[in-house]
């Protein structure tokens, strides 16, 4: 790849220079005018700021399962500012996907690439490259083009088993470094425009000086960094041809400045959040200096001289530290903004903007000069629009001119657990954590409703009924919330509280007239839906039974063969597999009908109907043992066993796709989730391992998912990552993958060693009493 120095300086100065470039300038374009120009085979080469939104991509058309949307952002990242003139571009990372969000036409792109969360981002000064790095093992480093979308270079196990804690351009864009998450943590720096898969300086550090997870380059000066942790912060060099570092001790506190007796970081105190606002050590501008945010005010450190002054600004503690057009910029717990000159006499100000505590700011690359009355030289101070993230994780981009402020992106951050989709409508509702229930339309990909419950918090699970009349919110407190599914509103003057366990299951009946419930103390409640003429409908709780020894792992309604009356069953660790007897259930009295032994040696993780593919009706469930069973839904005796999906961890969930009227297939689909995957798998069983898919969808977990009423659309729910991820399902590359596994038998001979032709088939093939099988 070509430095982006070679062909990008003269159409994009770096933020903050001047236009005229003078001699040197001109220098400078003789060099790049030495350089072959490619002719339009790349696309990265011949991108523009407005081709990313201006193209239709789509990679439904080749993957089983494509990212179509997320909602939810990562909080503990930054938000920055790609473009800010004619249109407000955005970049911020959600899950293990960077996102491009063009505010003014409400389009997204999706940086896909990274099979762990993103732990750390930034871009370069001129906006056009873009860094993203995640954490774990096989993690990496991908740098984007920010102009077209496409990833440009990968650096593969920069950090081996570890990962990567923090990132950062040079202010020239040649060298990026990487901070790892070791036990004894490496900072690298790397030469990223070459194919080198070694970096240019690397240095081991000691962990005495703390877990260190920020880290940033000298403006101008690419051989000299610093990076913090929550009490050191240490200065690099590289200029002896190795990087060294040391740490900053502050020796000699100029005992003038008054508080100067202690220094302490103090990065987390009364804004609530530790850990999320990193920016609070940065390089001055043009001397010599590292300035460190402490409390309300700032230390500043003199590099030749290893002394420290510290300087008190204000009252709140500052949150962020930023350098800007020769400005020092600090943002505090009260959401003010402030502009000091490099002597620290105060130039502008935001008091304003009623927010809560800050804890990002991004400035635009687009900037406008004005003059300032007030100040006491000619010097006009440059203003650029800027971007704050709050502590709230509200995102907010203020007019540096106009001071006119706008939302830009509202995001709740709480784990979510609980997700459902409507049974005829494209709606699909979440719940978190922090009680917050919200209803997305995902044809036009806007928020449709929102309840927030004041009494109850932790939704766990949700559902909608088969009418889609009501919508059925199970609490970590043991509530249950009936509401109308159309308002959000409660159908119920009280909630249904009949236990102070965790509701963590929750379903419908196919006449919407029961209601189950299945929670973390290993019992089952069962509600039936009375009306009577002339009042409105009431649920009457048939009864609460401890039905299990063991944790609940799935319930699920269905219908007697020989009549329409819905029959419930659950099915448990304890590997029974129970049903309930509503016909002769009464208020309070909820009757077992049966309990039998399934399993002697794995453990059940979930159950579903299996579809009508065969005269006999069947029930399907699913081992840790990566087993899928089939039991005769009358008799519930095994009559058939085959080998499930083997993708790392246990399936976790189960349930069949809806036939959706484009597909082109007649076959019924399976989805299913593992421990951090989603997959798909071709219905009838088989054991046939090609007939299956699957791909990394919430790589910390993932809590939940459910299927869109047309079979068209999968969406899952990261739990801890706060997102929600919708996928879109082709099912004819699902089918076409089948296909290439080959007919018959060859499938299966692939599982063998060497295959047909290897030596184990051969043995197996003249073992006497084996060749009617072979």
């Amino acid at each position: 790849m070509e430095p982006p120095t070679s062909y990008e300086a003269e159409k994009h100065p770096v933020v903050g220079q001047e236009q005229d470039r003078g001699e040197a300038g001109k220098d400078k374009e003789k060099e790049n005018s030495d350089i072959p120009r490619r002719t339009g085979q790349s696309q990265v080469y011949t991108a523009t700021r407005d081709t990313l939104f201006s193209k239709k991509t789509t990679d439904a058309e080749a993957h089983v399962l494509s990212l179509d949307f997320i909602c939810g952002m990562s909080p503990a990242l930054p938000v920055f500012t790609l473009q800010d003139q004619d249109e407000l571009v955005l970049l911020y990372a959600a899950a293990h996907v960077g996102i491009i969000y063009n505010h003014t036409s409400k389009s997204r792109h999706m940086l896909k690439g990274h099979s762990h969360s993103i732990s750390s981002m930034c871009v370069s000064e001129d906006r056009r490259w873009i860094a993203t790095a995640d954490r774990g093992p096989n993690g990496m480093v991908i740098i984007w083009d920010s102009y077209s979308g496409i990833p440009v270079n990968t650096l593969f196990d920069c950090h081996p088993d570890a990962g990567v804690i923090a990132i950062v351009f040079s202010s020239d864009t040649k060298h990026l470094a990487t901070l790892g998450t070791e036990e004894f943590q490496r900072v690298c720096i790397w030469d990223w425009t070459n194919e080198s898969e070694q970096p240019l300086w690397f240095t081991e550090l000691n962990p005495k000086y703390g877990f260190q997870d920020y880290i940033m380059f000298r403006l101008k000066n690419s051989s000299q960094l610093l990076s913090s942790s929550e009490s050191h912060v240490l200065f690099y060099s590289s200029a002896s041809g190795s990087l060294q570092y040391t740490d900053l001790k502050f020796k000699k506190f100029n005992k003038e400045t008054s508080g100067a007796a202690e220094f302490t970081l103090d990065r987390s105190e009364k804004f609530g959040v530790a850990n999320m606002s990193l920016s609070r050590s940065v390089f001055h501008w043009e001397e010599p200096k590292i300035l460190i945010a402490s409390g309300g005010g700032v230390v500043e450190w003199l590099v030749k001289e290893d002394t420290a002054n510290r300087i008190n600004l204000q009252q709140q503690q500052i949150t962020v530290l930023a350098v800007t057009d020769s400005c020092i910029v600090t943002c505090n717990t009260e959401s003010h903004i402030c502009f000091y000159n490099g002597k620290f006499t105060l130039l502008a100000w935001y008091t304003e903007l009623n927010l809560d505590a800050i804890v990002s700011i991004s400035f635009s690359k687009e900037w406008i000069r004005r003059q300032q009355e007030y100040r006491l030289d000619s010097k006009p101070l440059i203003t650029r629009n800027f971007t704050v993230t709050t502590v709230s994780h509200r995102v907010v981009h203020v007019n540096a001119e106009s001071l006119i402020t706008r939302i830009v992106l509202d995001e709740d951050y709480e784990p979510i657990h609980a997700l459902t989709c409507h049974p005829s409508q494209s709606a699909v509702v979440t719940g978190n954590h922090g009680g917050i229930l919200e209803m997305w339309d995902y044809s036009s990909k806007v928020r449709s409703g929102r309840k927030v419950f004041n009494t109850e918090k932790q939704i766990q699970c949700v559902t909608f009924d088969p009418k889609g009349l009501y919508l059925a919110v199970g609490f970590a407190s043991g509530a249950v919330h009936i509401l109308n599914a159309r308002t959000l509103e409660s159908e119920q003057e009280e909630a249904l509280h009949y236990t102070k366990d965790s509701i963590q299951l929750i379903t419908f009946s196919s006449d919407s007239k029961y209601l189950a419930t299945a929670d973390a103390g290993k019992a089952v409640s069962v509600f039936h839906l009375i009306t009577k003429e002339g009042s409105l409908p009431q649920w009457m709780h048939l009864g609460r039974i401890h039905s299990h020894y063991k944790p609940i792992k799935d319930l699920l309604f269905g219908v007697h063969l020989d009549s329409t009356q819905p029959r419930l069953l659950s099915l448990g660790m304890d590997c029974q597999l129970v049903e309930y007897d509503l016909e002769n259930s009464s208020m309070d009295r909820l009757v077992i009908l049966s309990s039998e032994r399934i399993e002697q040696s794995g453990v059940p993780m979930c159950m579903t109907w299996y579809p009508p593919l065969t005269a006999e009706q069947f029930l399907l469930i699913i081992t840790d043992q990566y087993k899928m069973r089939l039991f005769n839904s009358t008799t519930k005796m095994c009559r058939k066993t085959l080998q499930g999906p083997t993708y790392g961890s246990p399936i976790k969930k189960i349930v069949v796709l809806p036939k959706s009227e484009k597909a082109d297939t007649n076959s019924y689909y399976l989805a299913f989730i593992t421990m951090e995957k989603l997959g798909l798998q071709i219905l009838p069983l088989d054991g046939n391992p090609y007939k299956s898919n699957a791909l990394i969808c919430h790589s910390a977990g993932v809590s939940a998912f459910a299927c869109s009423y047309d079979g068209r659309f999968i969406f899952t729910a990261g739990g801890a990552d706060c997102t929600v991820l919708s996928w879109e399902i082709n099912l004819n590359v699902l089918e076409a993958a089948a296909a290439l596994g080959g007919k018959d038998m060859v499938p299966f001979y692939n599982l063998l060693e060497g295959g047909r032709d290897g030596k184990f088939y051969r043995q197996l093939k003249t073992t006497p009493g084996a060749t009617s099988v072979c």
